[in-house]
């Protein structure tokens, strides 16, 4: 009786500090989300994850001194992505005020608007044909060498781009971040602005002025396309997944043994460091995709 009841005990302490332990991080955060600006949480959110993540890494190091983590810097960003899952859903409710977190992240398809897998594939074709002007005008111009050199791994490592990059930049950019921006500063400004932020996240600064001007426009210009893409599909996020995980994965897949380019390809064609959205093919091919994206949003929202 006596060992039962201690064993009792034992539980009731460990639900106790278990709850309090909840409790308390409860109060943490929705007192970090709530603080006054109300930019500061904004701008503080994906520093701390990192830095969280940088931190939960240390005691790995600490084990094997003196050896170097193999994709260490991956194994801390990945814990940084699931910490930025896991918070995504309390930050949304808190800050957005929104019942429905994923919906209103777009993860979740509205009602009225097309389905998922539709919005994804609408996506995933604009991507394989924005790629395909890339591909005709290298190999017609003979800038380009058709290989066909594709194996399981490399087919692996492109669906894994498409679907991982993919969904986590937009979860983050067309997601959280449009989402916030929203609130902060309202939607007419919101979508210019995640586009700047999209681009200046993205881009080399070691390309020389023009170069990087030019990946700077390009980037821009994918970021305004993302967004229209959202509005088009209801709120939906799937197709911008597939348009900017088919661009990503798509690219690497012609890099990577299907295609291989000439050290003498046009800067207009390849763009900077080999990026096509800084090039001009790619910088025209992504303002008639925006232009096209614009009137087809002004024609539904015709009565």
């Amino acid at each position: 009786v006596l060992l039962r009841n201690l064993e009792e005990q034992g539980s009731d302490q460990h639900h106790r500090t278990r709850k309090l332990r909840t409790t308390f991080f409860a109060a943490l955060t929705t007192s970090w989300f709530t603080l006054k600006p109300r930019w500061i949480p904004t701008v503080t959110l994906i520093p701390v994850l990192y830095a969280v993540g940088w931190l939960v890494l240390q005691p790995i190091s600490l084990m094997v001194p003196g050896r170097e983590i193999p994709s260490q810097d991956l194994i801390g960003t990945g814990i940084s992505v699931l910490l930025f899952l896991l918070i995504l859903p309390k930050w949304t409710r808190t800050r957005w005020e929104t019942r429905h977190p994923w919906r209103q992240l777009g993860l979740k398809a509205a009602a009225h608007g097309p389905s998922s897998s539709r919005s994804f594939l609408i996506g995933l074709g604009w991507a394989a044909a924005l790629l395909l002007i890339i591909c005709v005008i290298s190999l017609g111009g003979q800038w380009g060498q058709w290989l066909g050199d594709f194996s399981a791994d490399k087919l692996i490592n492109a669906l894994l781009l498409c679907f991982g990059v993919g969904l986590i930049e937009e979860l983050v950019f067309r997601g959280w971040l449009l989402g916030e921006l929203n609130l902060l500063i309202g939607a007419k400004r919101a979508v210019p602005a995640q586009a700047v932020i999209f681009s200046l996240a993205h881009t080399r600064f070691d390309l020389g002025f023009w170069p990087m001007l030019g990946l700077l426009i390009g980037l821009f210009l994918l970021g305004m396309a993302l967004a229209t893409r959202r509005r088009l599909d209801g709120g939906s996020l799937w197709g911008c997944v597939g348009l900017h995980g088919g661009l990503v994965g798509g690219w690497f897949a012609l890099q990577s043994g299907l295609i291989q380019w000439s050290p003498e390809s046009p800067f207009w064609l390849t763009g900077p460091g080999d990026n096509p959205l800084g090039g001009m093919v790619g910088i025209i091919c992504f303002a008639a995709l925006l232009s096209f994206q614009l009137t087809a949003l002004a024609k539904a929202a015709r009565p």
